[in-house]
């Protein structure tokens, strides 16, 4: 299928087009846009408005892993690991371009470590059944060496390696946004929310304003119904009504979400080779630690630190940043250092459970459950917090049910997206440099700049496809999201920006924000 163009200027005429939607969704996240496939899948007539771009937040700096949970498992929360397990096959399934299975290999230095949590990764396996990715294993002390050459050798007396599965999450984001595009939605990123309609006298809420970023034009958009899909923000989008919500367990909407931060740091491959990746269940503060080879390079996380304050870009504190070179040297051979790592980056998590007190700060996270919850105010506004990448479709459908068992919308009890394909769905090549583009790599073959590398990762063709098909408007868009170089080298990624911008400007028309990239790709760097 020929990929659907994203001029800006049709998206807006056809919004104005169209006098009432049958569902508005704010927020372009993993749930608002998962969300929007379940509605379009059905018929519905559906809008999305994103305030900045698609994955802008939490959506774009998860751990890049589809799973079920190990940590979760040992806290005993098994419906929600058999869910994700389920969820995690799912996805493999339908977007083979971006999500693969990974081996995990987990180095015991007491055989009581290897004992207890090979067990319990056993017990993974039973969970997934028919959906799992290969037995858990029992290494010898040499086979978790040779399938893990990184492992510090020290004191080693085995490991246990286990499957789950890696994907490309604000790639998978946007072609999320493409299928819901494909089935009719549409999605407009770039465009805040600054308010909600309500009727007059009953004061059910009919549809949001927004305001184009670009322009400043205002736009009301009239919808049947409104999910509030904003992840760490929901907040701000209840307040614009200050109603309660149906569910009388939830006394107080500002606060039903307890944001937490986590931090991850990139460094070169050379601290962990090969294709495994590493995971160390409890680490000496109780956290886990992963270090998971990406895109060439490997991730190092994460932190769980409560955050009272919610920011489009948190910082990464200088104790997070410690704690984890701290402890990956604790098992890498190759000991990184700050001077090593070449992107430091932090994410929200939208976890669902309410403060105990406004203003205060929040208490420690990190035994939050990742389960999600869908509210139903009063005036008819849907609110869902919490979840997880990997659950991202099973908490779109449990807002579908949410919105037909209140009579909303009229619809059906079925699962519809189960074996709904996305955008560019296939089968990569092996070491196929445009793999993530899936069917849309023999266009990208054939536009100008193909063969002009701006880096490694990043081509002159990609930018000019990012601005043409893929909704991309500023260089932050490119290169933060439609390519990760910010989020794989921030240095590198600041001295390609200039030549980015040219190309992006001269597609779109519109200023490419290039001083405002390079601010922001310095606080991806850290200070050595």
């Amino acid at each position: 299928m020929k990929p659907l163009k994203t001029d800006r200027a049709q998206l807006m005429a056809r919004l104005a087009s169209v006098d009432e939607y049958d569902l508005a969704i704010i927020g372009g996240g993993a749930t608002g846009l998962g969300t929007a496939v379940d509605a379009a899948v059905r018929g519905l007539k559906v809008v999305l408005v994103e305030a900045h771009d698609f994955a802008k937040g939490t959506s774009s700096r998860s751990t890049k892993l589809i799973h079920g949970g190990v940590r979760y498992l040992a806290q005993g929360h098994l419906p929600l690991v058999w869910e994700a397990l389920h969820e995690r096959q799912t996805l493999l399934r339908n977007a083979p371009h971006l999500a693969h299975a990974m081996p995990f290999v987990m180095p015991a230095y007491r055989r009581i470590d290897q004992w207890f949590y090979g067990l319990g990764l056993k017990l993974y396996d039973l969970l997934a059944g028919r959906a799992g990715l290969g037995p858990t294993q029992f290494l010898n002390r040499n086979e978790t060496l040779h399938k893990a050459p990184g492992t510090l050798a020290t004191h080693l007396v085995g490991g246990v390696q286990y499957w789950d599965g890696q994907f490309d999450d604000a790639r998978l984001a946007l072609a999320l946004a493409r299928t819901a595009a494909a089935h009719g939605a549409l999605v407009i990123n770039h465009m805040p929310v600054t308010g909600l309609l309500t009727t007059l006298g009953t004061g059910k809420v009919c549809g949001l304003t927004c305001t184009d970023a670009e322009t400043g034009l205002a736009h009301h958009i009239k919808a049947r119904c409104v999910v509030n899909a904003t992840g760490v923000w929901v907040d701000e989008i209840e307040a614009m009504t200050q109603t309660r919500v149906a569910d009388t367990t939830l006394t107080h909407v500002p606060h039903a979400v307890s944001p937490s931060q986590g931090v991850h740091l990139v460094v070169d491959a050379s601290f962990w080779p090969g294709e495994t990746a590493l995971l160390v269940p409890r680490t000496q503060d109780g956290r886990v630690l992963f270090a998971v080879p990406w895109q060439g390079k490997v991730l190092l996380g994460t932190t769980d630190t409560p955050k009272s304050l919610v920011e489009w870009e948190p910082q990464a504190l200088d104790s997070e940043i410690d704690q984890i070179l701290e402890e990956a040297g604790k098992y890498l051979a190759k000991v990184p250092t700050r001077h090593d790592v070449t992107s430091v980056w932090a994410g929200l998590r939208p976890l669902a459970g309410a403060q105990s007190d406004a203003g205060k700060t929040p208490s420690a996270t990190q035994n939050i459950s990742r389960e999600h919850t869908v509210k139903l105010a009063t005036n008819g506004l849907i609110s869902v917090m919490g979840g997880k990448w990997t659950t991202y479709r099973a908490m779109a459908a449990d807002v579908m049910q949410c919105i037909r068992k209140a009579h909303l919308l009229s619809l059906t009890a079925e699962d519809v997206t189960v074996n709904t394909t996305l955008w560019g769905a296939q089968t990569p090549a092996p070491d196929d440099p445009l793999a993530a583009y899936g069917t849309d790599a023999p266009l990208l073959r054939e536009m100008a700049g193909h063969d002009h590398w701006l880096s490694p990762h990043v081509s002159e063709a990609m930018v000019r496809f990012a601005a043409r098909y893929e909704y991309a408007r500023t260089v932050e868009d490119v290169l933060a999201r439609r390519k990760r170089l910010l989020f794989l080298d921030a240095k590198k990624a600041a001295q390609i920006a200039p030549e980015v911008a040219s190309l992006l400007e001269a597609e779109t028309g519109v200023d490419a924000q290039l001083a405002a990239f390079i601010a922001l790709a310095e606080t991806y760097q850290v200070r050595s």
